[in-house]
């Protein structure tokens, strides 16, 4: 029986009238599929739908060899994001990246920030107006207000940081930013130093801490330096401007970089990672780092943090791709 060489890129339907964030997704499908081309796999295109029949009829008449996977919302809502690969393991399907335990884990940053805590993972410590906090909370100090869901920085601002003299004050300021987004959000240590991203890649026995990167912020003075939603996608903007990544660390790093691989590594492992993914540190003045987040599907856009550590490998994006396929060949459903 001759094997099928389709592979299903399924992606999250993007509106015409999307802001960048979402529109990103169709730039990696498009890259994507012309990399599986290139590898001599025969790319179909397929955005995902809650319409549960009609794609799996869909899917199952492609009978494709595996999932690409880009789905990064269900809805319009990242809480649903685990979705997809619950559906793909439902199809016994296999599909590239997190799987769907994993992508819950680390998509709730709040469940995910209760694991590193567990695990002795350095993260920042943490407010949510849900619970009682299992860190000690530092006042008055600065705190940067997130979305618990949201990925891609999509309402972050440096307006989000806030010095706060209580926690009754914190809490309060969390419910007026849950309003305002219309989503569930919690409160983090701010951490006043350097940012970070190791990237993490799959390979035959086990898998590889790529070059880490490290953003470099050229603002003024009052202007926090962090990676927020003006700095990722708002071009023309002083923060998307006066932002770039330099792999190119000192020599005085190296003991601080061997500490980031480790524990980069030690999160793969705790979270069941698979294929790719990206941990991003803060590293504070005294050099100490912390795990701001896991992302378990990073994005794959030719110019993302992700590819980019890929070429500071020596790996081509087609290989790249060929590297991530060949972990999800491992993973039999059937």
């Amino acid at each position: 029986m001759e094997v099928s060489k389709i592979i299903a890129i399924i992606h999250n339907p993007v509106p015409e009238d999307s802001p960048a964030d979402e529109r990103d997704v169709l730039d990696q499908v498009e890259q994507i599929s012309m990399s599986l081309s290139d590898l001599g796999y025969e790319p179909i295109i397929l955005p995902f739908s809650l319409d549960h029949k009609t794609f799996q009829k869909t899917l199952r008449k492609m009978n494709p060899l595996c999932i690409f996977n880009l789905v990064e919302s269900v809805k319009d809502d990242c809480q649903l994001i685990y979705v997809a690969p619950a559906l793909y393991d439902h199809m016994r399907i296999s599909y590239t990246g997190a799987s769907t335990e994993s992508m819950f884990l680390t998509t709730n940053k709040v469940l995910a920030k209760k694991w590193m805590f567990l695990s002795q993972i350095p993260t920042p410590g943490w407010l949510s107006t849900d619970e009682k906090p299992l860190t000690p909370l530092i006042f008055p100090e600065r705190y940067i207000i997130k979305a618990v869901w949201e990925e891609a920085s999509v309402g972050l601002y440096a307006e989000s940081i806030v010095h706060v003299r209580d926690a009754a004050a914190l809490s309060l300021l969390i419910r007026e930013r849950e309003s305002k987004l219309d989503k569930s959000c919690f409160a983090e240590g701010y951490i006043d130093g350097r940012e970070f991203n190791l990237s993490l890649l799959r390979k035959p026995g086990g898998f590889e801490v790529l070059p880490p990167a490290e953003m470099m912020f050229d603002y003024p003075d009052d202007v926090p330096k962090i990676m927020d939603y003006r700095a990722k996608w708002l071009e023309g903007s002083q923060e998307y401007e006066k932002t770039r990544r330099t792999f190119d660390l000192k020599p005085e790093d190296t003991s601080l970089v061997e500490k980031l691989k480790e524990i980069a590594s030690r999160c793969w492992e705790i979270f069941h990672l698979r294929g790719y993914a990206r941990v991003d540190f803060r590293v504070d003045r005294e050099g100490n780092p912390y795990v701001l987040e896991i992302n378990a599907n990073p994005c794959l856009t030719p110019c993302s943090g992700f590819p980019a550590a890929c070429e500071q490998a020596g790996l081509s994006y087609v290989m790249m791709i060929q590297r991530i396929l060949d972990d999800t060949m491992q993973w039999d459903r059937g």
